[in-house]
């Protein structure tokens, strides 16, 4: 991985890791805006490139499957290189991923923007978790990573309304060059701003080989309650992001009539609401004895919301439910918590990288399987809608399953 200049090191006050963490948060942003963008330019997408649904699902995840693909390298550069270093590398690809997007003038260009995309994003958040955990007091770890996914949940405001209003005014490809923009200057941050704080000598260790992390990644799968904690979290957030980076806006525009512009109201208004969760559920912790009773308990409320979606053509419901199921996505922040509490300390960073594969290798997964689903129930004249957002209800409540019924962390067995 190439070098890239640092500041000079400056003292490591709890003012200058928030600082700096909060400089790692606009990467992520910007990776919450272009996870997003399918749901309000998939109308224009499907007029320019004649997309089906399954193809429009295909688009939205090829940037979820490079993203959670990545997470594992994204890992092994961090424990090697550092948090700045293995960014500052990074980005600049979804930027260029950005600018091929934009420019692209076919379909298999289009989906090749948006692997570059998922490519250069893949350590965004990996950056700020692994940041909190090496950095930040222990007993604050989900406040803390709740405060930093509600506001990398500002990125998704950028595709609401104005995203609507900028394809409208112009097209959707100026929506690929105001991210990547954007991104270039969130980059420049980065590199004006973080440094690797310094670390107390009794926490230096020597660095590890890459074969080394590798086995460290393979000695995960060797606990048993790894499995229960990756398959739910390849359904929670997935759930979440399926519906706003994806159908939302078709569902509303199909549905109802809704505008590009409507539609997009109703995105930001989601996207609001999904600002206070993560904070509100990271401040609500129950902490290691009841944390994960939680975690099931909201998963399935959420698969009984997605059901009841499913179920309804009501206009009211089907705008007051996705803002509902906003804040409740904020849950899954206690999730995090649960990985870093079910793990020695030792394997914190490399538990976060495949925690968060998991995450988005589902979401790539669940948008591919949701344009599958709404293809087949198109075929046999049924309404996709009801379809999708039965299957992701159906896909929660298996998560559900597999996470109380698959054995415990030891840490947090009752």
């Amino acid at each position: 991985m190439a070098p890239a200049a640092s500041p000079p090191p400056a003292p490591t006050s709890l003012r200058s890791v928030w600082i700096m963490l909060l400089a790692l948060t606009t990467a992520f942003a910007l990776s919450q805006s272009w996870r997003s963008v399918a749901a309000l330019m998939a109308a224009p997408l499907q007029a320019d490139f004649g997309l089906s649904p399954q193809a429009l699902g295909l688009f939205a995840g090829a940037f979820h499957f490079a993203f959670g693909a990545m997470q594992l390298f994204m890992g092994i550069g961090i424990d090697l290189h550092g948090v700045r270093r293995t960014v500052l590398t990074a980005f600049p690809v979804a930027i260029a991923g950005s600018a091929v997007s934009a420019m692209a003038g076919s379909y298999g260009m289009l989906v090749a923007g948006q692997v570059l995309i998922g490519i250069g994003c893949a350590p965004a958040f990996l950056v700020c978790t692994v940041f909190i955990a090496r950095n930040m007091p222990a007993d604050r770890f989900a406040a803390i990573s709740g405060i930093t996914l509600g506001l990398g949940g500002i990125g998704m405001l950028l595709t609401g309304t104005p995203l609507a209003w900028l394809i409208e005014a112009s097209s959707w490809r100026m929506g690929f060059w105001v991210l990547g923009g954007i991104a270039a200057l969130s980059w420049l941050l980065i590199w004006a701003l973080v440094h690797e704080p310094v670390q107390p000598a009794h926490n230096i260790h020597p660095k590890e080989s890459v074969r080394q992390a590798l086995a460290g990644f393979g000695a995960l799968f060797t606990l048993p309650h790894t499995v229960g904690i990756m398959l739910l979290a390849c359904v929670g957030y997935a759930s979440f992001i399926a519906l706003r980076g994806l159908w939302l806006g078709p569902l509303l525009m199909e549905r109802h009539g809704f505008s590009l512009v409507q539609s997009g109201n109703v995105a930001l208004v989601m996207s609001l609401a999904s600002l206070f969760g993560p904070p509100l559920f990271g401040w609500l912790d129950p902490g290691p004895l009841h944390r994960r009773r939680w975690i099931t308990g909201f998963t399935l409320l959420l698969a009984a919301l997605f059901a009841a979606f499913a179920m309804t053509h009501i206009t009211v419901i089907d705008v007051v439910g996705p803002v509902v199921i906003g804040v409740l996505s904020g849950f899954m922040v206690l999730q995090y918590a649960d990985v870093r509490s079910a793990y020695p300390a030792a394997m914190t960073g490399r538990a976060m990288a495949v925690f968060t594969m998991a995450i988005f290798l589902g979401v790539a997964a669940m948008q591919w399987f949701t344009g599958l689903v709404a293809s087949v129930a198109v075929s046999y004249g049924a309404e996709p809608y009801t379809a999708v957002l039965a299957a992701i209800a159906l896909l929660l409540a298996l998560g559900a399953l597999a996470f109380t019924a698959l054995p415990q962390p030891p840490r947090v067995q009752s």
